[in-house]
């Protein structure tokens, strides 16, 4: 019993220290290396692995999705912007509770901020007024869910998880709805 939590205390201190050294280390990563330590099996270990990175990005992409919408509302200057940035505000929200219960579920853990990738992102969006913001949001948003739609159609034919699985397929047909409207959005603006 000593043996055990003497070895405990000693995992503990050097995941605490392992933490502290790396600060650099964006909230997806972390989020992954803690799900990766939770599995001994070996093909157990490689399906969380799979369902791990793909609940991870997609929580991250669901967090940029609900801000960047929620700043489309406040800074486009075409009405057609602000209503996507609200339907994504909307869709992303109810997908991102979704992810999280499936992911508690799981007794997987989700980042509790955006990748570093996403935060940049958001930044750099920060700083664009009217017609500047409507195109890098919309060219942004036709990028993004090229991704997501590509990425949610590896999941949905890969994983091996039947739950995590159906709530691809499920939200695939929405991020497929999400880039068609801003492919279409993309086209009328003048850039």
């Amino acid at each position: 019993m000593r043996k055990i939590v003497s070895t405990g205390l000693i995992a503990g201190a050097f995941v605490f220290a392992l933490a502290s050294c790396n600060q650099k280390t964006d909230a997806v990563e972390e989020a992954q290396e803690v799900n990766e330590g939770m599995v001994e099996d070996t093909r157990m270990e490689e399906q969380k692995d799979d369902l791990s990175e793909f609940m991870t990005k997609a929580a991250s992409g669901g967090m940029m999705e609900v801000e960047l919408g929620k700043l489309a509302q406040q800074q486009a200057m075409n009405q057609q912007v602000k209503d996507f940035g609200t339907m994504m505000v909307n869709d992303h929200s109810k997908a991102n509770d979704e992810l999280k219960a499936l992911a508690a579920k799981k007794s997987l853990v989700l980042p509790d901020s955006m990748s570093q990738d996403h935060m940049d992102h958001v930044k750099e969006l920060r700083d664009k007024k009217g017609a500047d913001f409507d195109a890098a949001y919309m060219d942004l948003m036709v990028e993004d869910h090229e991704e997501d739609v590509e990425m949610f159609e590896e999941a949905s034919n890969n994983l091996e998880d039947a739950e995590a699985k159906a709530f691809a397929s499920k939200t695939l047909a929405t991020l497929r709805t999400h880039l068609n409207r801003a492919q279409e959005i993309d086209s009328t603006l003048q850039k």
